[in-house]
């Protein structure tokens, strides 16, 4: 996957999002314990899922 075009990873971008991220029990637990900014910011450090995303985004640069 390392040449794929920019509409193949906003696919899988999306395709990710919608599969893992949407409803994320996680994120909603951690939203109400420690509030937005800390479910957030498990999600970009912690989260695997997160961490993937990241890759595709710096892909995307």
């Amino acid at each position: 996957m390392k040449n794929s075009s920019r509409k193949e990873l906003f696919n899988h971008v999306e395709s990710l999002l919608g599969q893992y991220c949407n409803g994320c029990f996680v994120h909603q637990q951690f939203k109400q314990d420690g509030g937005r900014r800390f479910a957030h910011r498990f999600c970009i450090s912690q989260c695997t899922v997160g961490e993937k995303l990241q890759e595709y985004g710096k892909r995307l640069t």
